[in-house]
């Protein structure tokens, strides 16, 4: 992980009479994946547009490293508000709505927005060939987008979005509207494209998705940051509570529910063949459990930690800001 390649310090910005982001600060390393997540309304899309300069902020700065700038190399990092062609070259945004052309074919579609950028045709094609076969959309060249699929399009609108070779990829919902076999291909896109060395931001609704991919997330709730750090942390943080799954042998749970008298237990039912009980000391409940089974008679045939997700940690902390 590189040094931070964009800044956001004391961002405020208000659509209407409403302020929709309060104070923002956060950085961006270079060559992460940080994922941006929040639910309906709590700024996200605001706060992506923000980053790339197309929304200005009533108050704060929106700052990128100068050294990914071409002639402001004097500087250490410069405002994207103040050099707009050349922020323009660092940033690819594919919103969640994809902006290609539905009657232009992959290849018309990527040799249009290689023309809003200047390049040439030898330059946008040799790109064109590599972010085809990145996108797996190579057989694809010649196809009209409106006869493709919904994941074929989303991944022809990313490679859009980087036919100029942005060091910073920011991706609003890319997933959005995609069955779950669709959502998989995306990811493993986005994965691949990080691997190149392209910082990437991305905001979703899938929780689960963001955990597994990203390196940092932030959390944005009715316009504020609650928190930014690594998935890990954010759980440790943020979880107070972790689930034990057990199942023995006859399965006389409701005996076994009564013998307990665990202050650390906070929840005991049954799901379907196992017991699961949600506590605050896992160390402690496990060996009590162990200790009522034998008291019992039961055979203990398989026991399981489960790990809170992301999901849980950002319900907890969501939750305690209402």
């Amino acid at each position: 992980m590189g040094k931070d390649i964009l800044r956001l310090d004391s961002v405020v910005k208000v659509l209407g009479e409403k302020v929709v982001l309060y104070d923002i600060s956060l950085d961006v390393r270079q060559g992460e994946i940080l994922g941006v997540i929040g639910s309906s309304g709590s700024g996200k899309t605001t706060l992506l547009r923000t980053m790339i300069g197309f929304l200005v902020p009533e108050k704060g700065h929106v700052l990128v490293r100068s050294n990914v700038l071409s002639g402001l190399q004097h500087q250490m990092y410069a405002s994207v508000f103040e050099h707009g062609p050349l922020v323009k070259q660092v940033f690819g945004f594919a919103s969640q709505h994809p902006s290609i052309y539905l009657n232009l074919t992959v290849e018309e579609n990527i040799e249009y927005f290689a023309s809003l950028y200047g390049l040439s045709q030898d330059s946008w094609k040799k790109t064109a060939d590599l972010l085809l076969k990145l996108m797996d959309l190579s057989h694809a060249r010649k196809s009209v987008a409106k006869e493709m699929s919904g994941g074929m399009q989303r991944r022809l609108d990313i490679a859009c979005a980087m036919i100029h070779k942005p060091r910073i990829l920011i991706l609003d919902e890319p997933t959005a509207d995609l069955d779950p076999f669709l959502r998989r291909n995306i990811w493993d896109m986005i994965h691949r494209i990080a691997e190149q060395g392209t910082t990437i931001i991305v905001s979703s609704h899938s929780l689960s998705d963001i955990e597994t991919i990203c390196d940092r997330v932030a959390i944005l709730h009715k316009g504020r940051l609650l928190s930014i750090d690594s998935p890990q942390n954010i759980k440790k943080q943020f979880i107070t509570s972790e689930k034990i799954s057990v199942q023995t042998y006859p399965g006389a749970y409701t005996k076994l529910v009564s013998g307990f008298s665990d202050d650390a237990i906070i929840d005991m039912h049954q799901e379907g063949q196992e017991l699961v009980i949600t506590t605050i000391d896992v160390e402690s409940t496990i060996q009590h459990l162990i200790d009522v089974i034998r008291a019992s008679n039961e055979k203990l045939t398989s026991i399981r930690v489960l790990s809170g997700t992301l999901d849980e940690a950002f319900l907890q902390l969501t939750e305690a800001r209402q």
